[in-house]
């Protein structure tokens, strides 16, 4: 399927039955374009006298992940609904695309006939079966430009998940701090050294750019520019609807650790796969100097450059994994998990898992507990 028929898809489907209270005369659609506007037969949700509070874009590219336009455009236009039940007004929602031209159009519109600019642009991810990243620069660069043009023009930027490699394309996240899949973020950082990475998060505000990280992260975006936008009444009564917690989750709560090992170091490898194995025995660093036949001080810069984290934070990492996973998938009291792991203070086990982790053991093993059946070993 060719990306300009994907579009025009796109916003046929999301004019027509995904939304929560979107009714389309099919029958009657009568759909044509007019420079970057659509104009359809059929009653769209938010047509009418109603005037919008601000308007919403979303920049389709090719292989942009259609989830989550189609999840963005129905979470706005069902907050726009319970704006204008209060009194209040509604959000004009839009996709963007690029025409044969090479302009970037309007091709889904649900307050057709005002050629004003967008007030907020949102660069969706792509779809899971592309590379991390824009396929190479020269694809990504009309669309950074004009990202950038929109910026320069007054309109706040944001991303999900990697599109935030096309909000970095544009230069403008030099110096600032972003959040993206967690999975993407040695990629992220390999592509654009300037950018400081925060994955920790689950979505970052800077400013007038905002970034949001995991797969599912486009609800929270959604929530944080409904709050701005129309208000934290509204936020709430939608993320009511919804069932989504509009408040408290962050990309550490989910992300596992995934350490470097295609760096090339084979003696730093040589000891990765030794803690690997032996993650809970009590070692030193000096214990994993000696399995990489260096000297301490070597060890340490060698390690640091090859894996970008200490030995020590390696060693950690790797046992609060394995404490994840006895807190999710059995019933051990805390301080067992903690002796499991290779810590025979519990206290400390537990302030260092609320630092790496983001939830205290007992709040983690409430929220992610496999079942009421796991099995106590």
């Amino acid at each position: 399927m060719n990306f300009e028929l994907g579009c025009r898809l796109c916003h046929k489907v999301a004019s027509t039955g995904i939304g929560a209270f979107d009714k389309v005369r099919a029958e009657n659609d009568t759909t044509r374009y007019n420079g970057s506007t659509r104009r359809e037969g059929g009653t769209l949700a938010h047509s009418g006298s109603h005037t919008p509070r601000a308007e919403v874009g979303l920049l389709l590219y090719p292989q942009c992940h259609m989830a989550m336009v189609h999840g963005l455009t129905d979470l706005l236009q069902v907050a726009s609904r319970f704006s204008i039940a209060r009194g209040g007004q509604p959000l004009r929602i839009t996709h963007w695309r690029m025409d044969r031209d090479g302009a970037i159009v309007r091709c889904h519109d649900t307050h057709p006939g005002d050629e004003r600019l967008p007030d907020v642009v949102i660069a969706p991810a792509f779809a899971l079966d592309q590379p991390p990243g824009p396929v190479d620069a020269s694809e990504a660069a009309p669309f950074a430009a004009w990202l950038a043009e929109r910026h320069s023009s007054g309109a706040t930027l944001a991303s999900t998940g990697c599109g935030v490699f096309m909000l970095a394309a544009t230069g403008l996240l030099s110096g600032r701090t972003a959040t993206t899949h967690w999975l993407h973020a040695d990629r992220l950082r390999a592509n654009f050294p300037d950018v400081k990475i925060d994955v920790s998060k689950v979505v970052i505000e800077d400013g007038e750019i905002l970034t949001a990280g995991g797969m599912m992260a486009w609800t929270d975006l959604g929530m944080r520019l409904i709050d701005r936008l129309l208000g934290p009444t509204v936020m709430l009564e939608a993320a009511q609807f919804w069932l989504i917690d509009p408040a408290g989750r962050e990309q550490r709560h989910y992300s596992i650790f995934a350490p470097r090992l295609t760096h090339g170091d084979e003696a730093i490898l040589r000891v990765q796969h030794w803690l690997q194995a032996n993650p809970t025995d009590p070692v030193t660093v000096s214990d994993m100097a000696r399995q990489a036949v260096m000297e301490k001080r070597t060890f340490l810069r060698r390690f640091k450059a090859a894996t970008a984290i200490t030995p020590t934070g390696y060693l950690q990492q790797l046992r609060i994994g394995k404490a994840r996973e006895l807190l999710q998938f059995t019933r051990r009291p805390v301080v067992e998990v903690a002796w499991a792991v290779g810590y025979s203070d519990a206290a400390s086990f537990s302030r260092l898992f609320q630092r790496l982790v983001g939830l205290s053991p007992i709040e983690y093993r409430r929220r992610f507990e496999a079942s009421r059946d796991a099995v106590a070993a």
